[in-house]
């Protein structure tokens, strides 16, 4: 099988150890707040009991920000997708420490789960913040930020509908704003890289990029009202 062959996945699996509270916090709490995946729709309004804002965090790592905004914004509905466990682990810890009523989880690739489970302009906003950004050039193929995953992503958005990635690596950060200009469904709120939003928390992940001197870096683009065909 050649290159071009292979399924686009959004990950790549890692020996991680779990810990015995996260491994705890995965047997007694997913079964509450996880969604299992299934190659069909998600009703979202049933998943979270309500209708709401909804927002998506592809690769949510130890889950801080998924905790802070959903904390800070008990009015919108978030919906965590990572696949490593000490993640889910800590994510559901976090849940139930701060007592979120708000947050769903899927241990699942996120390519699948957009694909299959998430439908066309269902979702209000989507959060990609510090991927892997897989420095060397002969590992570049794995990033997350490819074009057919953000084409993907843009059509669950709703128009108007917001895509905001963070990254603390330079020329990844380059990377993305070709991909997600070059994409159709979407328009830069700015003319290149936005000033960082006070919406989204800084965390402990962050703060140590930059106190080492790195340059953290927002894209904040919009789906279009209409699509190009359409116009």
């Amino acid at each position: 099988m050649d290159g071009a062959a292979r399924p686009i996945r959004s990950f790549v699996l890692r020996t991680s150890r779990t810990s015995n509270a996260q491994r705890r916090a995965v047997d007694t709490l997913l079964p509450q707040f996880g969604v299992s995946y299934a190659p069909a729709p998600l009703d979202l309004d049933a998943t979270f009991g309500r209708s709401a804002l909804r927002i998506v965090e592809i690769g949510f790592g130890m889950g801080e920000s998924t905790a802070l905004l959903a904390g800070r914004h008990p009015e919108n509905d978030y919906l965590g997708i990572e696949v490593h466990t000490p993640g889910v682990g800590n994510l559901l810890k976090l849940i139930d420490a701060e007592h979120l009523t708000n947050v769903r989880l899927i241990q699942h690739d996120a390519v699948e789960v957009f694909t299959h489970m998430l439908p066309e302009g269902s979702l209000d906003g989507v959060h990609v913040f510090f991927p892997d950004p897989w420095p060397k050039k002969r590992h570049h193929k794995r990033r997350l930020i490819q074009p057919p995953l953000v084409a993907l992503v843009a059509s669950r958005l709703k128009p108007g509908g917001y895509l905001h990635l963070a990254t603390d690596w330079v020329e990844y950060a380059d990377q993305m704003l070709a991909v997600l200009t070059a994409e159709p469904l979407l328009r830069n709120t700015t003319s290149a890289f936005a000033p960082r939003p006070d919406s989204r928390p800084q965390t402990k992940f962050e703060s140590r990029g930059l106190k080492l001197g790195h340059e953290v870096r927002d894209l904040l683009f919009v789906r279009e009202e209409k699509s190009a065909a359409d116009r």
